[in-house]
């Protein structure tokens, strides 16, 4: 699933020339919420039923450099949803040469905002994700 379309500005570039990995981080960032919208866990649901999910783990590989111009476009699957966790990986290519420039691993939990501790995902969106594990 496509979760993220854009491209790389020159002032996303270190002083090499290429996207910093700060930019890196904020465009998987986004990958993210259109992954969960995906599921049910919609700016809404976020906002009204205080709700929340925090990432506890990523793992980040480079691959291939993205310069100034290259767009980019970021696909994402998940690879395991629990009770309170939800696991998921995201690709990012240089959408001209199709080649991976980085992935991204993330390990995320379900949180009630109020407590301030983990819980469970409701059903649907358990069952929304897992029609997506592959």
């Amino acid at each position: 699933m496509v979760t993220y379309r854009g491209a790389t500005y020159p002032w996303e570039c270190d002083q090499i020339g290429h996207m910093n990995i700060t930019w890196y981080v904020s465009k998987f960032d986004q990958a993210n919420w259109n992954l969960f919208a995906s599921v049910g866990i919609t700016p809404s649901y976020l906002r009204d039923e205080k709700f929340g999910v925090a990432g506890v783990q990523q793992n980040i590989t480079y691959k291939r450099e993205l310069m100034a111009g290259d767009v980019i476009e970021v696909r994402t699957r998940i690879l395991e949803i629990r009770e309170k966790v939800i696991r998921f990986l995201h690709e990012m290519t240089n959408a001209e040469t199709q080649e991976i420039a980085a992935t991204c691993e993330i390990t995320a939990v379900h949180l009630d905002r109020r407590t301030r501790k983990s819980c469970p995902f409701p059903e649907a969106v358990r069952n929304a994700a897992e029609a997506q594990v592959g």
